[in-house]
C-alpha cells in the first residue's frame, strides 16, 4: 500500500492543525518527549490497572523474577 493514500489517525490530524508552522529542533525535541511521556503515563496506568483487577502483589512480582527462565 502507498504510504500517502493512508488514513491519517485523529491525532495525526489534529498534529498538522496544531503544528503547521515550522518549529526549531530544540521545541520538536520537547515535543517529542511530551508526546512520550504522555503515552508512557498511559501505558503505566493500563498496565497498573490489569495488575489490580488481577490482583497481584510485590510478592508475586518478586516471585517472577526470582524464577529462571
Amino acid at each position: 500500500m502507498n504510504p500517502t493514500s493512508e488514513k491519517l489517525s485523529n491525532l495525526q490530524l489534529e498534529l498538522l492543525k496544531v503544528f503547521s508552522r515550522d518549529i526549531n529542533e530544540e521545541e520538536l525535541k520537547d515535543i517529542r518527549r511530551m508526546l512520550a511521556r504522555y503515552f508512557m503515563n498511559r501505558a503505566v496506568k493500563n498496565a497498573d490497572e490489569i495488575w489490580n483487577q488481577r490482583g497481584y502483589s510485590k510478592e508475586l512480582m518478586e516471585k517472577w523474577l526470582r524464577e529462571e527462565s
